[in-house]
């Protein structure tokens, strides 16, 4: 059921819009108001969660321009940005699905559009935006200017007993050739859909592995990758060869061995890509992985600080910093990648939820959710630059995201 609103102004932007209006007729009547021109390159949002709001954030003045709220429960909220840079799409986990305008800080628009969504992506050609969800399973395609819903996809599978299920899914991404990719949790499945025609053209990879509960996609967008929640390992699909079906790698990535207590299973779109290696977050240990991105040997552990979540390269891949799970989750330590080793612990605050690099890598900026905080560090001297004052912060996410295939 869609719930189509378009709100009011914000109160924040009403005063310079009217300072605006009234230069306008002081000036003669002019036909258009002159306002400040500016781009959105530099422009990003910090989602917070507690209240329910976006923070617009400037990464070159380094403050907050704006909070636009009324965008429901952000728990695990996620944000992917339009073509043109100028849009944020948010998924919200009551089934939300917002698109506000960075330079207005408006909701343009905003459905309902499922009981429980966990993410989202946007179509290579920028037209469609499509929406996982778990309740009911499935994954929904919208029009990315008007939200108007384009296609529904339901996630079925058949189980032991020849009934038909619903799977939830998750791990759904952009990839090239205007097609998206996603994993059924309950039914163990990738599903490909292609949506060069008028209809979505879905393909089925079956018995890929237990419980598949996230996913990644390379930077060049050749590789899709399931991590496996049910047993070790992850399952791998090659999308310039799909006939050739789903392949088993790094066969004892997951609880291992030894069974440990995991209390955060990593994101896997916290994995990186750095100099034809793989680092990647080992399940249930205090270890940074590293593999070997061509034949997915594993090459060397990195000892941390705890369980890690997020491990993300520096852009360019000369540093790795990682953010760990709970109880240890007031630090950030950064990795040199040439040495393999810790070269700095930092103490951004308690509960480090993610981070995000400017787009060419100067500035990292950190979220801090119960020190109400992010963080903004120097990356050369990995000195804090700033503060900025946020409730509960949790994703950052900058608009350079907008033109890389699978954020």
């Amino acid at each position: 059921m869609s719930d189509l609103f378009m709100p009011k102004m914000p109160p924040a932007l009403r005063k310079p819009f009217a300072a605006v209006s009234l230069l306008a007729l002081l000036a003669g009547c002019q036909a258009t108001p002159t306002t400040e021109l500016r781009g959105t390159g530099d422009l990003g949002v910090v989602v917070e969660r507690a209240t329910g709001s976006l923070a617009i954030v400037d990464t070159s003045e380094r403050r907050i321009l704006d909070r636009v709220e009324g965008l429901g429960d952000l728990s695990h909220a996620s944000v992917k940005f339009s073509r043109d840079a100028r849009h944020a799409f948010i998924f919200g986990r009551d089934g939300g699905l917002s698109r506000v305008d960075l330079l207005t800080g408006e909701i343009t628009h905003r459905v309902i559009q499922s009981g429980n969504s966990i993410g989202g992506a946007v179509s290579q050609d920028g037209a469609l935006v499509a929406v996982a969800n778990y309740e009911p399973g499935g994954v929904k395609l919208f029009d990315s200017e008007t939200l108007e819903e384009v296609a529904d996809i339901p996630a079925t599978w058949i189980d032991a007993k020849g009934e038909t299920q619903r799977s939830k899914v998750v791990g759904l991404v952009d990839a090239p050739g205007n097609r998206f990719v996603y994993s059924l949790f309950e039914a163990g499945e990738i599903h490909l859909i292609d949506m060069h025609g008028d209809t979505p053209e879905v393909t089925r990879f079956t018995a890929i592995g237990k419980e598949p509960y996230d996913a990644l996609i390379g930077p060049s967008g050749r590789y899709y990758i399931a991590g496996l929640f049910g047993e070790d390992g992850l399952a791998m699909l090659d999308l310039w060869h799909p006939e050739q079906g789903v392949t088993r790698i790094l066969p004892d990535y997951g609880r291992g061995e030894e069974r440990l207590p995991v209390y955060k299973m990593p994101h896997l779109e916290g994995w990186t890509l750095a100099g034809g290696e793989a680092w990647l977050p080992a399940v249930g240990r205090h270890e940074v992985l590293v593999a070997d991105s061509n034949d997915w040997s594993l090459k060397g552990r990195v000892p941390v600080h705890g369980q890690p979540i997020f491990v993300m390269r520096r852009p360019d891949e000369r540093q790795i910093w990682v953010n760990f799970a709970h109880p240890n989750n007031d630090v950030v330590q950064v990795i040199d990648t040439e040495s393999r080793e810790v070269i700095a612990t930092l103490t951004p605050g308690e509960a480090v939820l993610h981070m995000e690099f400017t787009p060419k890598g100067e500035q990292a900026w950190v979220s801090a959710r119960d020190s109400d905080r992010v963080v903004v560090y120097d990356t050369r001297t990995l000195k804090e630059i700033t503060r900025l004052d946020s409730e509960s912060p949790s994703g950052i996410f900058f608009t350079d995201r907008a033109h890389r295939i699978g954020l």
